[in-house]
């Protein structure tokens, strides 16, 4: 980007351009570092807290305060708040855009117009899939308009009379049109990337059905019961079925997510007469749900989206039941057990792959790779100018951690340099021998893992280089002689 003046988007990526824009600006304000690298995400998940608590106009204060405070100790918002990951700005705009609907249902206002069209647009320069929550939002409607005629709402919460005009209408439209076409377009300067907004689909689409290595198997309800019980024969036509009924989401609420699970079962109240507003959010977000739980592919972190309605339907059984003293009591204990959930994860467990929220993490291991590139680079900035050779089959997050040394060179597929002579190398433990004999001089020996599901791998550092770092490790090469 610093040297094209654009980001250039690949539609076979799934995320929209924005969060490229808002890393670049805050790594050009506040350096090559990791702050700077999660300061976006951080940002946004402040602001989704904010927006929860905004949310108190329509649900009711205490409500609000409750669900905010849920997510503030959550477990899995504190966890992926620190990642550089769009998951945090979708659910950002995702509470801007539900806020502008109850905002036009209740106000009619210019702010609920801005916000409905500008949180869409939002989520659509954020990740493909932006539909599947517009859609939702729409759906509830009529699916609450239905619910009404069986058991209405209470209160009923008529539609406003409508205060902007279609001025208004056609600004807000026009700015989210040049938002997306700016950004996409590379500012203008990259007009092939307007293309991806429905590029990005045929790849989505393939990878979302065949789940690409995260469907999540184990969790269809077919799967659990014969975990449960191995000798239990299903008929074809239910065992289809059942397979359908994944329950990724619900397990890792009751794993982590207490509130929230709460929340689930909460809405059962909704049913019968309950503010509509509330009912809307909730029928949202159990639509939301299932359609995250039909798609076969599922990373942990999506459930950043998917947990915000039922924060309120957690706050709003408390807020109803308040007067017994004993429901706010536990539910400060439920909201305190998550907090504590939330520090053991984030920093105790923070790299622990036996904890699903850990996933495709990098391990801290990695430092055995880059910190004596980095303290020799500390000792003499010359030193950024350090050779390395890395024959990894999954590099990330190597060329950001080492963006700053322009003569690494990353090689795949067997594509190997001739000579194997770099002041550092890397590769998986598999192609240890192949390497070791055909190092050109000494090399310290160094075993690391990078990631979960990645053979571990070794690092090499010339000794020439490193003797004053590293003097006392093993020794591999054609002599062990030092100089």
């Amino acid at each position: 980007m610093s040297h094209t003046g654009y980001y250039s988007y690949d539609p076979t990526n799934y995320h929209g351009p924005l969060h490229m824009y808002a890393v670049f600006v805050s790594q050009k304000l506040f350096g090559h570092n990791i702050i700077a690298l999660r300061i976006p995400a951080v940002l946004a998940s402040l602001v989704a807290i904010w927006l929860m608590l905004r949310f108190g106009r329509f649900v009711g204060r205490n409500t609000a305060r409750w669900a905010a405070l849920a997510m503030a100790v959550s477990p899995a918002c504190v966890f992926y708040a620190r990642y550089s990951i769009h998951e945090s700005e979708l659910l950002a705009f995702l509470l801007l855009s539900a806020w502008g609907v109850l905002e036009l249902w209740k106000n009619g206002s210019r702010a609920g117009l801005f916000a409905l069209i500008g949180g869409m647009a939002g989520m659509i320069l954020t990740k493909e899939t932006y539909f599947i929550h517009i859609g939702c939002l729409a759906l509830a409607i009529p699916a609450l308009l239905c619910w009404q005629q069986i058991s209405p709402s209470r209160p009923t919460a008529p539609l406003a009379p409508r205060q902007w005009t279609m001025v208004d209408a056609a600004s807000a439209v026009a700015l989210a049109v040049f938002a997306i076409i700016f950004f996409y377009s590379g500012t203008f300067l990259h007009w092939a990337g307007v293309k991806g907004l429905y590029e990005t689909y045929e790849a989505w689409f393939k990878t979302g059905v065949a789940g690409n290595g995260h469907a999540k198997e184990q969790y269809e309800l077919a799967a659990l019961m014969k975990q449960q019980w191995p000798s239990l024969s299903l008929p074809e036509g239910v065992q289809s079925t059942l397979n359908h009924i994944n329950l990724y989401w619900p397990a890792l609420m009751w794993r982590y997510e207490w509130p929230a699970l709460i929340g689930v079962i909460a809405s059962i109240r909704l049913l019968w007469p309950a503010p509509a507003r509330l009912r809307y959010l909730a029928i949202y977000g159990a639509g939301a749900m299932v359609a995250y739980s039909l798609i076969p592919y599922k990373t942990p972190w999506l459930i950043l989206v998917l947990l915000w309605p039922f924060f309120f339907t957690f706050g709003a059984v408390v807020e109803e039941f308040s007067r017994w003293l004993v429901v706010p009591a536990l539910a400060s204990c439920c909201v305190g057990a998550s907090l504590m959930l939330s520090v053991w994860l984030n920093f105790v467990h923070y790299a622990d792959n036996t904890q699903p929220y850990v996933y495709v993490q990098t391990f801290p291991e990695i430092r055995r790779l880059t910190d004596p590139v980095f303290a020799l680079a500390r000792q003499n900035r010359a030193n950024y100018q350090l050779n390395g050779q890395l024959m990894l089959d999954s590099y990330y997050p190597l060329p950001w951690m080492l963006g700053e040394f322009p003569n690494v060179a990353y090689y795949k597929d067997g594509n190997w340099p001739n000579p194997l002579d770099g002041d550092f190398i890397a590769a998986e433990k598999s192609k240890v021998p192949r390497i070791e004999a055909h190092l050109a001089e000494p090399y310290y020996r160094r075993d690391f893992r990078l990631r979960d599901a990645q053979e571990d791998c070794v690092a090499w550092f010339k000794v020439s280089t490193f003797h004053d770092l590293l003097e006392g490790e093993p020794i591999v090469g054609p002599t062990k002689k030092t100089k």
